[in-house]
């Protein structure tokens, strides 16, 4: 697994886009502070870049850094969840502009994924996280179902038996504001 984190390191570093395997589904992604890095996951996707991504951090200590004030009822979702949760933070801070929404909020995900945890940990910054097709197909659930033509657009491609341990299916996504209000996007 060191071998493959450090090669994806050299991409991510290089401004260069990967396809890696996530605690959920696999993930097309780049380093989520780079903007150019970002535009060209946009293009792999043929996706709007005015619709935000999510990112993947390692530990609560990284989320912090990406959010200016994190709610407090967004930690009571973090210690009581017990499957994959991406929460929509206000307030966005140190990030690829294009990974921020128009109301400067962000999608964030702690994924519970050893490669993705020892990844990110290792790269020190988020990394995208869009599910691995063309903006508006059916999501491939693991490796063996992701399009040739996005396999072929990235610059490194994870080794599949990472995936062990992904459930196949996409985060719910809840959207917390500064004053506890939630609102459930996806379940």
């Amino acid at each position: 697994m060191t071998e493959e984190i450090n090669a994806a390191i050299e991409v991510l570093k290089a401004g260069g886009i990967i396809l890696y395997p996530t605690d959920t589904v696999w993930g097309i992604g780049c380093d989520a502070t780079n903007e150019e890095a970002v535009a060209k996951v946009f293009a792999i996707k043929k996706r709007e870049d005015c619709k935000s991504l999510i990112t993947l951090v390692c530990d609560e200590d990284m989320l912090c850094k990406y959010v200016r004030k994190i709610p407090e009822i967004a930690l009571n979702l973090l210690e009581v969840n017990d499957k994959p949760m991406t929460i929509i933070y206000p307030e966005a801070t140190g990030l690829a502009s294009n990974v921020i929404a128009g109301d400067g909020s962000v999608g964030i995900r702690i994924p519970d994924n050893e490669f993705c945890r020892k990844l990110i940990y290792k790269f020190r910054k988020p990394i995208v996280s869009t599910s691995a097709n063309i903006s508006g197909a059916q999501t491939p659930c693991f490796y063996e179902d992701i399009p040739i033509e996005i396999i072929d657009a990235v610059d490194w491609v994870a080794d599949p038996c990472l995936q062990e341990g992904s459930t196949g299916k996409a985060s719910q996504i809840i959207k917390v504001g500064l004053t506890g209000e939630i609102e459930i996007i996806r379940k």
